[in-house]
């Protein structure tokens, strides 16, 4: 199947809230390329995770005008779109 959208899914995660969490990003383009992203945060919370992983992953494509789709289990972050 073709597709001519990047593809991107995201996740972010604490243990305690707050207390140490991460995120990650993975984004997928049309051509076959696949960008992985990440970080860790010491003192933080699972929803500032959440939106780190869409904020960075956005960045990553800020100059790249093709349709997004954007894949999340977070009400948070897409209540906030």
């Amino acid at each position: 199947m073709a597709f001519n959208h990047i593809i991107v899914f995201t996740d972010g995660a604490c243990s305690g809230n707050p207390g140490p969490g991460g995120w990650g990003a993975i984004i997928s383009t049309p051509e076959g390329h696949i960008k992985e992203l990440g970080n860790s945060a010491e003192d933080t919370t699972n929803n500032r995770m959440e939106l780190a992983a869409t904020i960075f992953a956005l960045k990553a494509l800020s100059k790249d005008l093709r349709p997004i789709a954007l894949y999340t289990d977070s009400s948070y972050v897409i209540r906030g779109i």
